[in-house]
């Protein structure tokens, strides 16, 4: 299954780690929105133009270091359909660099309608007989909180298109525990309850590596909740958000790997995406400044959890 290939990506570089390309306007070298500027003018094509030359600078420098990238949707989405070219050219660039990619889009819907969420962001879309790619992700990140049938119409197309889900359990937001902490008349949590199932739907997408096709969102800002799942939960494999500018470090994230240092894959955005402005680094060292985040952030967590595989 695709997340077999995330497993092999992260043993071969030693990183468990994805680069979250999340990127704001105010994120960007002033240098490179005046060259897409000066083309496009300051419009939406302007400004997708230069996210689009910061996520391909970025990536030729984070690609023989990180096994992953992953865009969140909300960015390019913002940018109208400019972005949302963007979001494509950034899928492909990335995968022509050996990445595996996570849609970060959060989806969630029932049916045919989340069929088609599925057609756009894993697999294709017919056309008069042919079938096309639009977007062409590795795994995209859904929302399960409709119940299987939100998640059954995705299943079908990961195992013909070897293809993978990372499904909200417990997300890293301060919030989360309104909903998700709350236990049901059996005594168990909805996040355990939502982990739970996502085990019993990745039976149906098995893998080679133990984990399943059917991962799992866990958020670094609660490591016990990472250490609970991480037992109970042996072959669903963890998106962990959190680490980084909202506060995870190495030691929240520990607890969702198993003895052999797989199990999760950790993301960071903001920290790799800002590490020039962080470091007081000259604009045109934007790219530089990020590998040497991602180099640290892998080193971090390395550490703790010794080597993989």
């Amino acid at each position: 299954m695709s997340l077999d290939t995330l497993i092999e990506k992260i043993i071969q570089k030693q990183n468990p780690t994805v680069a979250g390309l999340d990127p704001k306007l105010e994120y960007i070298p002033s240098y490179l929105k005046e060259e897409s500027y000066q083309k496009f003018g300051k419009t939406l094509e302007g400004a997708a133009d230069a996210v689009l030359h910061f996520n391909k600078a970025l990536i030729d420098e984070l690609a023989p270091i990180v096994p992953a990238i992953k865009p969140q949707c909300a960015y390019y989405e913002a940018l109208g359909w400019p972005g949302m070219r963007a979001l494509a050219e950034t899928i492909s660039y990335a995968k022509e660099k050996g990445l595996f990619v996570i849609t970060d889009g959060k989806r969630n819907d029932i049916g045919s309608t989340m069929e088609a969420y599925a057609d756009a962001h894993l697999g294709k879309t017919e056309v008069e007989g042919q079938k096309f790619a639009a977007f062409d992700g590795d795994a995209l990140t859904v929302n399960g909180y409709l119940g299987s049938d939100g998640i059954k119409p995705l299943l079908g197309l990961c195992k013909r298109e070897d293809k993978g889900i990372f499904v909200l359990v417990k997300t890293s937001n301060p919030s989360s525990g309104e909903l998700q902490d709350q236990k049901l008349k059996n005594g168990k949590t909805i996040y355990y309850t939502m982990g739970m199932m996502c085990e019993q739907w990745g039976e149906l997408l098995p893998g080679a590596y133990v984990y399943s096709g059917v991962g799992a969102v866990v958020g670094a800002t609660y490591p016990e909740q990472l250490r609970e799942l991480r037992i109970e939960f042996p072959h669903t494999f963890f998106l962990v958000p959190g680490y980084g500018a909202q506060g995870g470090g190495a030691s929240d994230v520990a607890p969702a790997f198993d003895a052999s240092g797989l199990g999760a894959v950790i993301n960071a955005s903001r920290s790799i995406l800002c590490a020039w402005q962080k470091e007081n680094a000259p604009e045109q060292e934007f790219a530089k400044a990020a590998a040497r985040e991602a180099i640290r952030m892998r080193d971090d967590i390395t550490e703790k959890i010794g080597r993989i595989g």
